[in-house]
C-alpha cells in the first residue's frame, strides 16, 4: 500500500475538502493537495492537514473495552463486547419496553452508517428513540427552509456561486475559523466588485473582511431581520411582482415587519439606524445577492422564526429561486447534510420522508421487507433524549458523538448518562462520553473505510478507504450487522458500504432528498453529485444532479415560497441583576467540535491549548479582571472558569467562551437548554451569565 495516492475527502467539516492520502513506510499518513476538487481548491485547514494524526493507534482506541466487576474499563474481545451489547439491550427492551432503548448519533456518519443506524432503532429494536447531535447543528434552519421553499438543503446552490452575487449577508457565521478554505470564496467576492455584510455580536478574522460588520446584541437577530425588511418596505425596494408571481403570504409577513421601525429595533439590538439603512442598500443595490445562516442565529429558542425572517428578505427583495441569488445555511458537521437526510432523526425516514407520512412509511417498509405498522413513530428530539435517560430511557447505543462536552446543561446531561441501566459506545477515541460506558467499540475512522457523505452544497460524495485499520478495530456497520445478529435480525444489515448504498438509493427514490440516480461508480469517476438525482426511466439519460434548486418552482404544491409571519421576542433567559451578562458560545480555528478527535494532536493544541473567556475592557475594568486571570462564569446551571482574554473585539455587555473543552472549562455547563418550539434546538447561543475574577 505504500506510495499508493487515494483521492478522499477531510473527515471534519461541511466543506468535505479534498485531499490525496498516501501511507508512508513508517506507518504514517502524507496528506497531499487535492487541486481537481472544486470545492478547496487545494487548500486545507490545519485540522485538515493533521487529521491523519488520530489514525496513529497512541491516539485512538484498538481494542474493545468493557466494565469490570471493579468498575474499571478493561480489555475484552470482540464477542464477549457485542454479547454484552445485546444482552444490555435485549434485557431492558424485554423488562421495560422497546422506548426504554434508545439511540443517538452523529453527524460525521456517512450516509451509509446514518441509513443503517436508523433502520436499526426501528427495524431491530423497534424504538422511536432515536436522534443525533445534528439537531445542535442546523436543525432550525432546516424547519425554516422547509416552511419557506417545501425543501430542506443547506445551501440551494453551489459554493462557487458566492463570487458571483453582488451581496452576501452572512448571518452569525466565522468561517475564517470554522470552514478556511471556505473564505476564499468571499474574499474573491469582495475582488469581483460585490460587497460582504458581517452580522456578529464579534469582530471575528470573517467580520475583520467585511465591507460592514453589524454586532447586535446576542439573541436579537430576529429583530435586526425584520427591522431591515421594514426599511425595504418603507423605501420601496419590495420586488412587487416577483412576490405576486412567487410568493404567498406577503401581507401577513409585511403587517409583522411594520412593527419594527428602526428606532425600535435600534434600542433592541444595538445596530444604529444609520448602519441598518447602509445594510439595506447594500444587500438591494445589486442585482443578485444571497443571505447565508450559521449556528448564530439558529441556536436560539426561536431560531427557526429567526432565520424565517431571513429568508423573508430574500423573498421580497426577489433573491430566491433565481440566478446567483438565494438562502442558504452553512451546515457545520461532515455529514450534517446526509446525517438528517437517512433516519437519523426522530422524525424522519430515508429520503428525507416525514415518518408520520403513511405513503413513506410503506415505501420504505417496503424496501425493508417489514410491515408500515410495525415502524414506531417519531420520538423525542435530542436533548429531550438526553434528558429522559436513566427515567424513561434505560439504556442507550451511541456512535459518533460526545455528548458529555456538546450538549446544552452538559453537567446535568452528564448526570443522566451516568444514571444509566446501560450504555454503549462507538468511537474512535475515549471520548468524555465513552469513558462512562458499559462497552466501548473501537471502530473505523474516514480514511479507513469507505462510505459516502453530503457536504453542504448538497453534494454527494465518495470517501474512499486509504489505509488499513489497526487489528483489533471493525466499522460501525459490521458493529451493527453483529449486534442485529445477535437480538434475531440475521439479514438486511450488510457490512460492505456500497451494498448499503444499494438499499439507500431505493429507499430514498421518489423522496425529498433523492438518491437514487446516484452510484459508487458515478461518484469514483467525478467530483460528486448534488441531491436530487433521480433515477433515469428505463431508457433514459442518467439524471445530471441538481446543483441549483428553486429556478422554476419552489418545492412546495402551488410552487410558490412561504413567507413567515414572525416578531420579534426575547430570548429565553434575559440578563436580570443576578445574571448581568450575554453569554455566547463557539468554535476556534484549531479545534473542532467537543474536541475529542483534535485535542489528540499536538499541533492543535499548542494552538489552542484550552478555554477562555473573551471580554470587553470595560466590562475587564469593572471586574478588575487583567489579561489571563481566571475568571468564573456562572448560570443558573453552573459554573466555569477559563483564563480573560481581553478584546475591544467583542460588545460591552457580553463574553464568549469556545466550547470545545471539558472539565472546568466546559463552556456547555452553562449553556440553556430552552428549546425551538418547531426545531426542538436549544439556545446555545445566548444565556445570562455572572462573571466575577475566581480568586
Amino acid at each position: 500500500m505504500q506510495n499508493t495516492v487515494t483521492p478522499t475527502h477531510c473527515p471534519y467539516c461541511a466543506l468535505q475538502c479534498g485531499m490525496n492520502l498516501t501511507p508512508a513506510a513508517d506507518g504514517t499518513v502524507e496528506v497531499g493537495e487535492r487541486a481537481d476538487f472544486p470545492v478547496n481548491r487545494g487548500a486545507l485547514c490545519g485540522k485538515g492537514r493533521t487529521a491523519p494524526q488520530v489514525l496513529a493507534s497512541g491516539a485512538r482506541l484498538t481494542s474493545p473495552l468493557v466494565r469490570s466487576d471493579g468498575g474499571e474499563l478493561v480489555p475484552a474481545g470482540w464477542d464477549e463486547a457485542l454479547d454484552r451489547i445485546a444482552g444490555g439491550l435485549a434485557r431492558t427492551r424485554a423488562e421495560r419496553g422497546a422506548d426504554a432503548v434508545g439511540v443517538f448519533g452523529g453527524g460525521g456518519l456517512t450516509n451509509e452508517k446514518a441509513y443503517a443506524l436508523g433502520k436499526f432503532a426501528r427495524v431491530v429494536l423497534g424504538t422511536s428513540q432515536i436522534d443525533y447531535n445534528g439537531r445542535f447543528c442546523m436543525s432550525s434552519a432546516a424547519a425554516a427552509g422547509t416552511k419557506a421553499f417545501g425543501l430542506d438543503r443547506g445551501l440551494p446552490f453551489p459554493l462557487e456561486d458566492i463570487p458571483r452575487t453582488g451581496c452576501v449577508i452572512l448571518v452569525g457565521s466565522n468561517p475564517a475559523e470554522t470552514m478556511p478554505p471556505s473564505l476564499r470564496y468571499f474574499t474573491e467576492l469582495r475582488e469581483n466588485g460585490g460587497t460582504l455584510i458581517v452580522v456578529d455580536p464579534r469582530r471575528t478574522r470573517t467580520a475583520e473582511q467585511a465591507d460592514l460588520h453589524l454586532a447586535p446584541r446576542p439573541g436579537t437577530d430576529l429583530a435586526l431581520a425584520l427591522g431591515m425588511l421594514h426599511l425595504v418596505v418603507a423605501e420601496g425596494r419590495v420586488d412587487e411582482r416577483y412576490v405576486e408571481e412567487r410568493t404567498a403570504g406577503w401581507e401577513e409577513a409585511r403587517a409583522a415587519a411594520m412593527a419594527h421601525w428602526p428606532e425600535y429595533v435600534e434600542r433592541i439590538t444595538g445596530v444604529s439606524v444609520p448602519e441598518l439603512r447602509e445594510a439595506v442598500r447594500l444587500f438591494c443595490a445589486p442585482e443578485a445577492a444571497m443571505v447565508l445562516t450559521a449556528r448564530g442565529p439558529e441556536q436560539q429558542a426561536k431560531g427557526t422564526d429567526t432565520v424565517g425572517a431571513w429568508i423573508n428578505l430574500c423573498l421580497a427583495t426577489g433573491r430566491a429561486g433565481r440566478p446567483l441569488s438565494g438562502y442558504g445555511c452553512l451546515t457545520g458537521q461532515g455529514n450534517g447534510q446526509g446525517g438528517r437526510e437517512h433516519g437519523q432523526k426522530a422524525d424522519q425516514l430515508p429520503g428525507y420522508r416525514r415518518l408520520t407520512d403513511p405513503a413513506a412509511r410503506l415505501h420504505v417498509a417496503g424496501v425493508w421487507g417489514v410491515d408500515p405498522d410495525s415502524l414506531p413513530g417519531p420520538g423525542r428530539s435530542a436533548y429531550e433524549l438526553l434528558d429522559a435517560l436513566g427515567t424513561d430511557v434505560r439504556a442507550l447505543l451511541l456512535m459518533g458523538s460526545n455528548p458529555v462536552v456538546s450538549a446544552p446543561r452538559a453537567a446535568h446531561v452528564e448526570e443522566r448518562i451516568r444514571s444509566l441501566d446501560f450504555l454503549a459506545v462507538c468511537d474512535v477515541v475515549l471520548s468524555e462520553t465513552a469513558a462512562l460506558a458499559d462497552v466501548v467499540l473501537p471502530v473505523t475512522q474516514w480514511a479507513e473505510e469507505t462510505g459516502t457523505t453530503t457536504n453542504l452544497e448538497g453534494r454527494v460524495l465518495l470517501r474512499r478507504r486509504a489505509v488499513t485499520p489497526p487489528d483489533g478495530v471493525r466499522g460501525d456497520l459490521e458493529v451493527l450487522h453483529g449486534l442485529a445478529d445477535r437480538l434475531g435480525v440475521e439479514k438486511g444489515f450488510p457490512t460492505e458500504p456500497e451494498e448499503v448504498f444499494e438499499e439507500l438509493r431505493r429507499a430514498s427514490a421518489g423522496g425529498p432528498a433523492d438518491y437514487s440516480g446516484i452510484d459508487y461508480r458515478r461518484l469514483g469517476e467525478g467530483n460528486g453529485v448534488f441531491w436530487p438525482c433521480p433515477a433515469p426511466g428505463a431508457d433514459g439519460p442518467p439524471h445530471p444532479g441538481t446543483p441549483r434548486l428553486f429556478l422554476d418552482r419552489f418545492a412546495t404544491g402551488d410552487g410558490r415560497a412561504r413567507f413567515a409571519a414572525v416578531a420579534h421576542r426575547p430570548s429565553a433567559e434575559e440578563p436580570d441583576e443576578a445574571y448581568p451578562v450575554l453569554l455566547t458560545t463557539g468554535r476556534v480555528l484549531a479545534q473542532y467540535q467537543s474536541g475529542a478527535q483534535t485535542r489528540r494532536v499536538a499541533e492543535l493544541n499548542n494552538a489552542a491549548p484550552g478555554p477562555f473567556v473573551e471580554l470587553h475592557p470595560r466590562l475587564a475594568a469593572r471586574l478588575g479582571a487583567a489579561e489571563g486571570d481566571p475568571l468564573a462564569v456562572v448560570s443558573r446551571r453552573g459554573r466555569a472558569v477559563a483564563p480573560a482574554r481581553i478584546t475591544t473585539g467583542i460588545r460591552p455587555d457580553t463574553v464568549f467562551m469556545p466550547f470545545h473543552w471539558p472539565g472546568e472549562g466546559r463552556a456547555n455547563t452553562l449553556t440553556n437548554p430552552a428549546l425551538d418550539p418547531t426545531s426542538r434546538m436549544p439556545e446555545f447561543k445566548v444565556c445570562a451569565v455572572r462573571v466575577e475574577v475566581a480568586r
